[in-house]
């Protein structure tokens, strides 16, 4: 069974602040603490900005986006976001509509928070 199925439809995806926002993105919100240098908020088209989504700061500083440390950097977030009263918040979105995108900026399309959010919301309202 698919995602997609768990949660009535919606389709969940993670997009780099720096590609073009497209009206095929649903729902756009910003999973970063900090705004992606750069960019201006009339060009990234955002519905939310939820900072408080985010790996906490002494958490993504200790990280510094080492690929090398991606598993103990997930654990670290994970345990975060257990504690985390914004994933509820953000779980009610998505139910709420038929396409949500999370929007970041790091460079790495492979090593970045918003996938291990994306892999950490699937799983747990899969559970539900």
């Amino acid at each position: 069974m698919r995602f997609l199925d768990w949660v009535g439809m919606t389709e969940l995806t993670i997009k780099r602040a720096y590609a073009p926002a497209d009206e095929n993105d649903g729902f756009r919100i910003l999973v970063d603490r900090l705004w992606p240098r750069g960019m201006s908020k009339e060009r990234e088209h955002l519905d939310l900005w939820m900072k408080q989504i985010a790996p906490s700061a002494e958490l993504r500083k200790a990280w510094n986006h080492d690929p090398n440390r991606i598993l103990e950097f997930a654990e670290s977030y994970r345990r975060e976001l257990d504690e985390n009263p914004a994933v509820e918040e953000l779980e009610q979105i998505i139910r709420d509509h038929p396409k949500v995108t999370l929007v970041y900026g790091a460079r790495d399309p492979d090593v970045n928070h918003a996938r291990l959010l994306r892999d950490y919301l699937e799983e747990r309202m899969a559970a539900e």
